[in-house]
C-alpha cells in the first residue's frame, strides 16, 4: 500500500489538479476544468491511506464503485492510482456526445451474428436486438466475443 505522501505525489503529478485541504489533515484534489458540476476528483484523501476518487458511472469501475461514483484507493499501487485519477479527470472533461453510436458486426463460424455498439460511455453486445453484455472498455467487449469464437466481420 502506498503511503500518504505517495499518494499525494502521484496525484499531483496531474497538473489539472488543485490541492484543497480540508479537516482531519485530509485533502481533496480539484479539477477546475470539469465540465460539471462536480470538480472533485480525489475526495478526502486521510493520512492513514485512505481516500476516494469519483469515477461517475464509468463502467470500468463499476464493481469499486458505491452509488455515489467514488472508489475507495486505500489498497491501490501506483499504476492503479494513476490510470484512475487519469479516467476521472478525463471523464469530468468529456462532454456526452449526441452523435451516432459506433456499431461493428461480429461474426461466429456458425454465422451468428452480434452487434457491438458503443454509446453512453459503454461498450454493448446485442444479439438480434437484445442486450446481452456491457462492458466499460472495448478491450473487454472483444475478449469476451473472442473468448466466445467471434470475429469481426469484414
Amino acid at each position: 500500500m502506498l503511503t500518504f505522501e505517495q499518494k499525494q505525489e502521484i496525484i499531483e503529478s496531474f497538473p489539472q489538479l488543485t490541492k484543497k485541504e480540508i479537516s482531519l489533515k485530509r485533502v481533496n484534489y480539484h479539477f477546475e476544468g470539469s465540465l460539471y458540476e462536480k470538480t472533485i476528483v480525489v475526495e478526502k484523501l486521510h493520512p492513514n491511506g485512505n481516500g476516494f476518487v469519483f469515477v461517475g458511472d464509468l463502467l470500468k469501475y463499476e464493481k469499486e464503485a458505491g452509488d455515489n461514483g467514488l472508489v475507495n484507493i486505500r489498497d491501490y499501487d501506483e499504476e492503479a492510482l494513476r490510470e484512475i485519477v487519469r479516467d476521472a479527470i478525463d471523464y469530468l472533461s468529456e462532454e456526452e456526445v449526441e452523435d451516432l453510436p459506433i456499431i461493428e458486426t461480429w461474426v461466429s463460424r456458425e454465422g451468428t451474428e452480434l452487434n457491438l455498439e458503443f454509446n453512453d460511455r459503454s461498450w454493448n453486445i446485442y444479439h438480434q436486438g437484445n442486450l446481452e453484455e456491457t462492458f466499460g472498455t472495448r478491450e473487454d467487449a472483444v475478449a469476451y466475443l473472442r473468448e466466445d469464437g467471434f470475429r469481426l466481420s469484414k
